[in-house]
């Protein structure tokens, strides 16, 4: 197993459990976290029989990059499991930060038509870890830390809950990365019952609904998720969200060209969003050449901006990040793998 899947509670107790002090795990943490190490050996303040028993029960870094795509304020790298597995992740320069997409599958069973993701199926899901690992090797390879992630790259965050949340409690702890929690943002597509889950999770962690169109029937030939859990009932467990955890939530809108960007689409958005405490984020498509869609034009994304601004939205364009690299989420991976 690896030593980054442990929360600060999980390392107390293995040392408790050897005979030795909880404060080891503290001190265990400022070694992987802070320090950097890559050798157990490294380790100075703990002794050499509880080494060897760490060395023993846990590995280090498992997981490795093969492959580096650049461009202006942005880098996404393909990373190798140890089951050859393939993930991707995507490093973005802020002037507040730098932040990190993360992937939280390998694959993802939602299935929405413009995704890439979607368009091969999940083989499993991501172990805290390997969330964590995406972290530390971008940390080593920009040699500057992340101050910002994001759960939004392949993936499907609350379908895999438990590591998703687990890894937030790892990346969150001060020992360890110290990523505040109002600097991380869970996605999700709009699993009900976990967001649910989600609002008594007790962190303040940022939620990103995956909205995508205004209506039940363009949102279901979009996102098969819809299907199961219709806007109705979202838009009521987000209102619900909101007012347990005083949060706002933001709302992430792809455009596609002649699809859900239209006068009719923004004005429906609008009366769908109203008096919401929340924000929609619009996203220029990155296209790619596995699927059909085209990227709206610039004076349509202004046209739907305004519209969203004029009914007393608030509203952002995302900035663009990598549109000379292979943007989309799962589009490195399945060029390197030609699937």
């Amino acid at each position: 197993m690896s030593i980054y899947q442990l929360t600060i509670e999980e390392l107390e107790q293995f040392f408790v459990n050897k005979g030795d002090k909880k404060f080891r795990a503290i001190q265990l943490y400022e070694w992987l976290y802070q320090k950097k190490i890559t050798s157990f050996d490294e380790i100075k303040n703990i002794k050499k029989e509880m080494l060897t028993e760490l060395k023993k029960n846990y590995s280090l870094r498992t997981i490795n990059i093969i492959d580096k795509e650049e461009g202006k304020d942005v880098v996404k790298y393909l990373f190798s499991l140890e089951d050859d597995e393939k993930i991707e992740a995507v490093v973005m320069k802020h002037d507040y930060g730098i932040s990190l997409c993360v992937s939280s599958q390998v694959g993802c069973n939602m299935s929405c038509t413009f995704c890439e993701s979607g368009r091969r199926k999940k083989v499993r899901n991501l172990l805290a870890h390997e969330m964590v690992e995406q972290i530390l090797l971008a940390e080593d390879d920009l040699e500057k830390r992340i101050s910002h992630v994001v759960v939004m790259g392949i993936g499907e965050p609350f379908d895999n809950y438990e590591e998703v949340t687990k890894f937030i409690k790892i990346i969150n702890h001060p020992k360890s990365l110290a990523i505040g929690s109002r600097h991380i943002t869970i996605s999700t597509c709009g699993i009900i019952p976990k967001i649910k889950e989600f609002m008594n999770y007790g962190y303040q962690v940022n939620l990103a609904i995956s909205l995508h169109a205004p209506t039940d029937e363009l949102r279901s030939q979009l996102m098969p998720i819809n299907k199961r859990y219709p806007l109705k009932d979202l838009i009521e467990v987000v209102e619900e969200y909101i007012k347990k955890t005083n949060r706002r939530v933001t709302f992430e809108y792809i455009l596609l060209k002649d699809v859900n960007d239209k006068e009719i689409d923004a004005l429906a958005l609008a009366q769908l969003l109203k008096g919401i405490n929340g924000y929609v984020n619009l996203i220029p498509y990155n296209e790619t050449s596995y699927l059909h869609y085209k990227r709206s034009t610039p004076l349509q994304i202004v046209r739907f901006y305004d519209i969203l601004k004029k009914n007393k939205i608030n509203v952002t364009i995302r900035r663009e990040f990598g549109g000379n690299i292979s943007a989309a989420c799962g589009q490195l991976r399945s060029r390197k793998e030609k699937l």
